[in-house]
């Protein structure tokens, strides 16, 4: 009996421990996406809420860093370089600390974004970008905290960040032209070998027409001669189409391109192709 107490006890208690109440939390986690230009722009941060409360010189001393939300960092990520004032970030994730003032707030881009509040040791090696940026008045109180995306232009825009009363934007730029501008000229130039490799390749793939694709792989090889992995392409098109002399000597120079780049793959592959058509 005392056996089937303890296993009914124990089953009980690992019910207990298994469930979890779900509750809503007073700081909920969001996020916000936006395409800038053609820079792409995440912002991962927990919204905590007024309720009642007097938030900036009181909840958020002034003159202190703050966590800019709640629980973990907030977090911002951009897919491309970017400048924020006179600082240039390189794309990837940043943790944004804020350092609120009456009428300015001083703004941070920190590299370590791991991690719940503010660093335990501030580390100013850390610090990608500072910028000090005025408060705007809000006549109608926000009482949930906000950042949005505002002022969205092709070459930038400006993070929001709102509550109680107070805004403050931080204005970004992208390298929109820059970028628009080497497509541009990516394009005009015509195709590039990759271009013209993957084309071949798909042609020679799919079976379909075989003239094409080695009039295609011709011009790939052209453009770049040490591409061992083209001449390869090369041989199995001439190969395929009965140009067995044309096959070998591109197997040839795939195989000594191959070798000068110690890849071992592309050697046995080649050597084996010779083999097989009696130049080995």
């Amino acid at each position: 009996m005392r056996k089937l107490v303890f296993i009914a006890i124990a089953f009980v208690a690992s019910l207990s421990l298994q469930a979890q109440i779900q509750a809503p939390q007073p700081s909920p986690f969001s996020s916000v996406m936006q395409r800038v230009g053609l820079t792409d722009v995440s912002v991962e941060y927990s919204r905590p809420s007024m309720r009642g409360r007097t938030i900036f010189g009181d909840l958020v001393p002034f003159d202190k860093v703050w966590r800019t939300g709640a629980n973990a960092r907030t977090k911002i990520t951009f897919s491309t370089d970017v400048t924020v004032g006179d600082a240039s970030l390189k794309a990837g994730s940043y943790a944004i600390f804020t350092k609120p003032a009456a009428s300015s707030w001083d703004v941070y881009f920190y590299t370590e974004t791991a991690g719940g509040g503010t660093p335990q040791e501030w580390d100013e090696s850390k610090i990608a970008a500072h910028i000090q940026v005025n408060t705007t008045a809000v006549e109608t109180p926000i009482e949930t905290f906000t950042i949005s995306f505002d002022d969205i232009h092709s070459s930038g825009a400006t993070l929001g960040m709102m509550w109680e009363n107070t805004y403050v934007g931080v204005p970004f730029m992208v390298p929109s032209k820059e970028m628009t501008i080497k497509s541009i000229e990516s394009i005009m130039a015509g195709p590039s070998a990759n271009d013209y490799f993957s084309a071949a390749s798909f042609y020679f793939d799919e079976g379909m027409d075989l003239s094409k694709a080695k009039e295609w792989i011709d011009k790939a090889v052209s453009m770049n001669e040490n591409a061992f992995w083209m001449m390869r392409a090369q041989s199995l098109i001439y190969a395929k189409m009965g140009d067995k002399k044309g096959a070998i000597e591109a197997a040839k120079r795939s195989l000594a391109a191959a070798k000068a780049a110690n890849n071992a793959d592309y050697v046995k592959m080649n050597e084996d192709s010779l083999k097989e058509w009696g130049a080995m």
